[in-house]
């Protein structure tokens, strides 16, 4: 796929901010190609999986498929491929899931139809195609290739590209397209119910991004957000040297119930307010915020530090402490500790008995470089509410 529009349209893509993760199966390889071949794929591609064998489909999907090759699986692979991207993307950049599966032209004549399905996911809509061709029409690399300009055009589409397309597709194979918005209410409650991993309102003035992939990441209720968030995630963003600093709510509670949309809202106008980025996640334990933001520095206070260490918070069982909280530290996590009142107590990292496994990935905040005793709590009482 040398031709002069493909590249031109190639290198537009890789111009835009979006990042994306493509999830292809049976055809569509030449875009893969095309995409990887022209300089600036870095910029887009954050990964590509070719789940081609049964198998290998199954494990990606986590259960067997009504068909390999239909529009609800490609729907599926284009979800998995959006929140896969979310994980991996740089913060605050858009991203995009792409799936796609085809029942292409192979060595043995097929009975049923030439055909492939693709769906492309962001976070405010999904697309979805279906394109069968004329059998008999074009050889299997004819067909790829066919198939691999749709999908330079769909990705296009998503990054907001002036797609100049000249397509090969005859007059009577017309693409069967649909389109879905969803709205910033439709959005909160696909994640409260787990469709997707979190969403990012990016709210950082340009002074505050960092090129680094590592998230600083100061996570709490903020009910409500005080200067103290603030100030912590200010001196702990300064202690790493390098990063994007965020802070993050889960909108899902360990022993309470979830947070309604009308509450996450409310706590998210508090950002834009004071202009510092907010992640919305339906994650509130460590492990599991670990998965999401691989490679992240997480400001704790030293009692959540306490309550990660300690064993009553894993039934009682030391080894399984250890187990989950080393299992963090391979994702290249760390912990970033600033003093906390432990009941009734102030108290330091220091204070605190760490396992030696563990001693790497817990980092102190000096007391001196900063110390919170009011909490989101006493400042609800303070004003009455």
């Amino acid at each position: 796929m040398t031709d002069g529009w493909i590249r031109a349209l190639v290198e537009a893509i890789h111009s835009s901010p979006t990042q994306a993760v493509l999830y292809l199966s049976g055809g569509a390889s030449q875009s893969l190609g095309s995409l990887m071949s022209v300089p600036g794929a870095s910029n887009t591609v954050l990964e590509a999986v070719v789940p081609y064998s049964r198998m290998s489909m199954i494990q990606l999907l986590g259960k067997v498929p009504a068909q390999f090759s239909s529009r609800q699986t490609a729907e599926e692979m284009a979800l998995l491929a959006y929140n896969r991207a979310l994980k991996l993307s740089n913060p605050g950049s858009p991203v995009l899931g792409v799936g796609f599966t085809g029942s292409l032209a192979s060595t043995r004549p097929k009975l049923g139809k030439h055909r492939f399905h693709l769906s492309t996911r962001t976070s405010d809509w999904m697309c979805f195609s279906t394109v069968t061709f004329l059998k008999g029409l074009r050889t299997r690399e004819q067909e790829d290739r066919v198939s691999s300009q749709f999908l330079l055009k769909a990705i296009a589409n998503a990054c907001n590209v002036p797609a100049t397309y000249a397509s090969e597709l005859s007059e009577s194979e017309v693409p069967d397209e649909c389109e879905v918005h969803f709205d910033e209410d439709q959005q909160l409650e696909q994640l409260i119910s787990g469709q997707i991993c979190f969403k990012v309102y990016p709210f950082s003035s340009e002074k505050d991004v960092s090129n680094s992939e590592r998230k600083i990441i100061l996570p709490g209720s903020f009910n409500p957000l005080h200067d103290g968030h603030l100030k912590l995630l200010e001196v702990a963003t300064r202690i790493c040297g390098d990063g994007y600093p965020c802070f993050e709510i889960s909108a899902v509670n360990a022993d309470k119930p979830p947070l309604t949309v009308s509450q996450i809202k409310d706590r998210v106008k508090q950002f834009q307010k004071v202009g510092k980025t907010v992640i919305i996640s339906n994650q509130p334990y460590f492990y599991k915020k670990a998965e999401h933001f691989p490679g992240s520095a997480f400001v704790i206070g030293a009692d959540t530090a306490a309550r990660l260490v300690n064993p009553k918070y894993y039934g009682g069982d030391y080894e399984k402490m250890l187990d989950i909280l080393i299992g963090c530290k391979r994702t290249g996590c760390i912990f970033l500790v600033g003093g906390r009142n432990v009941d009734g107590v102030f108290k330091v990292l220091e204070d605190l008995c760490i396992p030696e496994e563990l001693r790497d990935i817990f980092i102190s905040i000096p007391a001196e470089n900063f110390r919170m005793d009011i909490s989101s709590t006493e400042v609800r009482k303070s004003l009455g509410m």
